[in-house]
């Protein structure tokens, strides 16, 4: 019997099963910053609640390189509206943040309506020259975190190269993935992810961006590699069973604990 909250006991797996819905937004940024926010409103109130959503990097401003202060100042504004939007929802997107007299791409997932977590982009993209706008964040703060007693973790768009980053966030059981990917290098994200989910035997959630130069790619994929993606799509949905991770620690034992 399916409860209220998604939960039902198994008993044929001794576990209690529990089912999330995970939204992947693949939206394309505009000019207009407000716009951006209106729109992501707009998609989040589509959503249902007590479900994991996720928004593809810096979708509210883009890189806005010549605007980073501006950027800043209408994070604070998208900070807020979506403190109030994530009353009964997880929301994930990265943001142009000042830290002291230098920015940050920064990883703000909000819960319960508040900040839960935060991660700076650690490994800035050198091709979009990230490395002459943005501080580098500290590798050693991609860590696992918890949301609604979900492991989870995040790697910010270039970051999921980095196979070491892949090793610090084993155990995580769900996997958000914003990123604003290069359309003549999509072949490399939809492996890439989709090969994070197998080795790390998570649920993998990624989103990028739109827009006429981006790969689009956006994805929803299993433990066992499953992708559900459709780039006419401004929403991609699943319905996902998350014991289904624990029933692959099980049975393939690559020494990922079950959480």
């Amino acid at each position: 019997m399916k409860l209220r909250l998604g939960i039902i006991l198994r008993e044929d797996w001794h576990l209690m099963t529990i089912f999330k819905t995970f939204y992947s937004l693949q939206l394309k940024t505009k000019s207009i910053w407000q716009d951006n926010l209106d729109k992501l409103e707009s998609k989040i109130l589509e959503c249902e609640d007590d479900s994991f959503i996720l928004a593809s990097e810096v979708f509210l401003t883009g890189f806005a390189y010549q605007k980073m202060m501006e950027a800043h100042e209408f994070g604070l504004i998208a900070t807020k509206k979506l403190q109030e939007l994530s009353i009964n929802k997880t929301i994930v997107i990265t943001m142009i943040e000042k830290e002291g007299r230098q920015y940050v791409n920064k990883l703000k997932v909000f819960s319960k309506g508040r900040i839960a977590y935060t991660q700076a982009k650690a490994k800035l993209f050198p091709l979009g020259n990230e490395h002459l706008h943005f501080k580098e964040g500290s590798t050693k703060n991609i860590k696992t975190f918890m949301i609604d007693g979900i492991l989870c973790a995040a790697l910010n768009c270039f970051e999921i190269r980095f196979i070491e980053l892949w090793q610090q966030i084993r155990g995580a059981k769900v996997i958000f993935v914003p990123a604003a990917w290069g359309k003549t290098r999509k072949i490399h994200f939809q492996t890439l992810t989709r090969a994070l989910a197998i080795a790390n035997q998570s649920f993998v959630i990624a989103s990028s961006c739109a827009g006429a130069e981006y790969a689009k790619g956006s994805s929803i994929i299993t433990p066992y590699g499953i992708m559900y993606k459709n780039d006419s799509k401004e929403i991609i949905q699943a319905q996902i069973n998350l014991t289904e991770a624990d029933k692959m620690r099980v049975h393939i034992d690559t020494g990922i604990p079950r959480t």
